[in-house]
């Protein structure tokens, strides 16, 4: 080896050599090539004139998806629900007289989506007074004119709520656990703060020790102040928080009170308590009461609005998780049984999911 490496020295001129190497003679002996290097495996060789940042390639990024208008979340939000009454409707539909039979076969398709025995028996009635006075013969015409009924069945529920008559306004919220009341607070604080208007917390639950943390994460979330307490009762928390609101200039108070079932008596006597203690601390209050209800209980919500309505003398509703139940019809049953005003509807978890109820675009997203 040593003897190869002095041949191949002496056959190589010794003088300086310039950057770039001269020709080779063509008569010019071959030189040895030194062993080559174990391979790299897979390597992407970069030009010397470029840079690592030149070779860099981006990964690619997902596109967003486009925003869906609140028509077309309320249209999938009551997906479920109008899948379940579209597919009975099809067949009552689908043509053929106008007869007992079909006016039968109605009757169970509103009662499946949970309208209720009072609404479906009012609705048929109606309908029926609408295909005499038209002249109505056939089934392909009925659709429209079950549409207009079940408008002006619930079309009084359609009433928005208006924060701007008192400063503070003062809005109680009650409900059973698991409506979503804590949650929708959260939406309520984001939808007035869009209305220019400045919120203030009360996180009157003082049960439940996760409902303080809860009301808390949606205030720091919306940048809203939270009054709130680890011991004492939903009462102190709320007189605190309405004078907390005075002093302040606060434009709208939300006052959260524990979650109870109308069944549970003395729950319902402190709940009657907070409302009393709110009036001592602003005598015209509370300007507001809402009560949350879940649309997936069905009948059992229009049971709720019922005793709620005699212990509280409700103002207003809020009916969330329309996206996951097919019992939306749920609204007509409270129109006919207990009409108190329905100012929010909710079909998402989204902060923005949470909108002033409209009758017409929930009958159209119900049928279409």
């Amino acid at each position: 080896m040593f003897s190869f490496f002095r041949k191949k020295t002496a056959d190589t001129p010794q003088e300086h050599q310039p950057a770039t190497a001269p020709e080779t003679p063509a008569d010019a002996a071959p030189v040895a090539a030194a062993e080559p290097a174990a391979p790299v495996a897979d390597v992407p060789t970069v030009p010397a004139a470029a840079s690592v940042a030149d070779t860099f390639v981006p990964a690619p990024q997902p596109q967003e998806k486009p925003k869906l208008s609140w028509a077309e979340r309320l249209k999938a939000g009551l997906a479920k629900t109008r899948d379940k009454l579209g597919k009975s409707l099809a067949s009552v539909f689908g043509g053929g007289k106008i007869d007992e039979d079909l006016y039968e076969e109605l009757e169970s398709v509103l009662l499946t989506a949970d309208m209720g025995v009072e609404a479906t028996t009012f609705l048929l009635d109606d309908v029926r007074e609408r295909v005499s006075l038209k002249g109505l013969k056939d089934a392909q015409e009925l659709k429209g004119t079950l549409k207009d009924a079940l408008d002006d069945l619930i079309a009084p529920l359609e009433i928005p709520l208006d924060v701007s008559g008192h400063k503070p306004f003062i809005l109680m919220v009650a409900g059973v656990n698991g409506a979503g009341k804590t949650t929708s607070i959260g939406k309520l604080a984001k939808y007035f703060q869009g209305q220019g208007k400045s919120v203030l917390l009360a996180a009157g639950d003082t049960f439940r020790a996760a409902a303080r943390e809860q009301l808390v994460v949606w205030g720091e979330r919306n940048g809203v102040q939270v009054i709130a307490q680890e011991s004492g009762d939903s009462a102190a928390v709320a007189f605190d928080a309405v004078n907390a609101a005075k002093a302040r200039g606060i434009d709208v108070i939300i006052v959260d009170t524990a979650g109870r079932l109308p069944t549970q008596l003395h729950l319902m006597d402190e709940i009657k308590k907070v409302k009393r203690v709110v009036q001592k601390a602003e005598p015209t209050g509370p300007h507001e009461i809402l009560l949350v209800l879940d649309a997936n209980t069905g009948q059992n919500a229009v049971s709720q609005v019922k005793s709620f309505d005699d212990a509280l003398e409700l103002t207003g509703l809020v009916l969330t998780k329309l996206d996951g139940t097919a019992k939306g019809g749920v609204i007509a049953a409270i129109a006919k049984q207990r009409p108190v005003p329905l100012r929010f509807i909710g079909v998402g978890e989204g902060i923005d999911d949470l909108r002033p109820f409209v009758a017409r675009d929930y009958i159209d997203a119900l049928f279409d």
